[in-house]
């Protein structure tokens, strides 16, 4: 899920520039609400060609936003959070496919969501911004392609919780959907996943500058919660293995101080993420993203049975996991995968042997990139062919 820490690679779609799409029509949402009057902000990678059977729509996780790949003319530290998937020559490569990143509706880099101003009461939505959930995003997704002219992905990709995106996609719009690419996944969160997002949640609702919700009238943000919220989530994204590899007990200053302050470098580290983070993300925001992967579960409508949620969904899959992930398991990746093969679906699974834990799907490993640039390869045979 981190989000945070690609970096750069020589081969990259150099600079980009971030729009908006406008939308006026009211979009139903899944809590019996609906929204009006909103904008996604978007960005794109390479060339859509004349048939427009080459666009690959890229979801975003948790902390991620629309800004995938490449960098801006302003900032050019500010690399795009999957720069070492997306670009010429990469394992999604914008010589052949068209790209599509989305920040989705709620977030808080440009799309519409509770920083906004809500055109009822002149001020920021705050509080009062309904809660979305993945269904709403796919949906506005879906009205983002038909504003970009494209009638069927050649492919829908994500990792984590834009891996659940894909998952929606699938089941929702099977007949715009020809391929999908689930990394990192689970069919919907286990309870102890629903504990560590009611920790981070308890941490931002009890920051005495929360104000319920509405802290941008007070002029003030409950940065104090939202760096216990990311410290709680980042921990997670990490397997025991990765941090003992990169930090050990390795003391900041050599010895022992015998004090509350930052004493061991993962003390050092994990403050140090936790005040970047809250400088840039909205609170709001982490709340409603973190309810949006609560609620997922797209059998729950079917008396728990995944293989007849699945069932509309008419795909090809490419389904990876990582063996130190235990956010996201790999045995729940199996889940999605069983399903899969008893619907008879075109499924390849792949479980990559790595250490990184959870954020493995956003670092450079050769296994998994030359993984997903082959089935690439085999995405691009397809649409050259002119296959339905």
């Amino acid at each position: 899920m981190d989000a945070t820490e690609a970096t750069s690679a020589p081969a990259s779609v150099g600079v980009v520039i971030p729009q908006r799409a406008a939308f006026r029509e009211p979009l139903p949402l899944k809590c019996g609400r609906a929204i009006a009057n909103y904008e996604l902000a978007y960005e794109t990678y390479g060339t859509l060609n004349a048939a427009r059977s080459n666009a690959v729509l890229v979801c975003h996780a948790l902390n991620a936003s629309h800004h995938a790949a490449g960098v801006y003319a302003d900032e050019p530290s500010n690399v795009g959070w999957w720069d070492n998937m997306i670009g010429p020559d990469k394992p999604l490569d914008t010589n052949r496919f068209f790209v599509v990143g989305v920040n989705n509706l709620g977030g808080c880099h440009g799309s519409t969501g509770p920083l906004s101003i809500n055109p009822d009461t002149g001020a920021p939505w705050g509080a009062a911004f309904p809660l979305v959930t993945v269904e709403d995003w796919v949906s506005a997704q879906a009205r983002l392609a038909d504003h970009l002219g494209i009638q069927k992905f050649a492919a829908v990709m994500g990792g984590s919780l834009g891996a659940m995106q894909c998952l929606q996609w699938a089941i929702a719009y099977p007949q715009r959907t020809r391929y999908a690419l689930v990394i990192a996944c689970a069919p919907n969160l286990s309870a102890q996943n629903i504990a560590f997002n009611e920790v981070a949640r308890q941490a931002i609702l009890t920051d005495p500058d929360f104000h319920g919700g509405d802290y941008y009238a007070q002029g003030v943000q409950p940065r104090r919660g939202l760096r216990v919220a990311r410290m709680v989530g980042h921990i997670t994204y990490l397997s025991d293995d990765e941090m003992a590899n990169k930090f050990g007990r390795t003391l900041k200053h050599g010895r022992v101080n015998y004090s509350f302050d930052t004493e061991f470098e993962i003390e050092s580290y994990l403050r140090y993420q936790a005040d970047k983070f809250s400088g840039y993300f909205d609170a709001n925001t982490y709340l409603r993203i973190t309810k949006a992967l609560d609620y997922f579960d797209p059998a729950f409508d079917h008396a728990g049975d995944l293989t007849k949620a699945l069932a509309p969904a008419t795909a090809g899959f490419l389904v990876v996991s990582f063996t130190t992930d235990w956010r996201f398991s790999p045995e729940r990746s199996r889940e999605i995968v069983h399903a899969l093969l008893k619907n008879k679906r075109d499924v390849t699974y792949a479980e990559i042997d790595a250490p990184h834990g959870h954020d493995a799907f956003l670092l450079d490993d050769a296994r998994y990139h030359k993984l997903v640039a082959a089935y690439f390869d085999r995405v691009f045979d397809v649409i050259a062919g002119g296959a339905a």
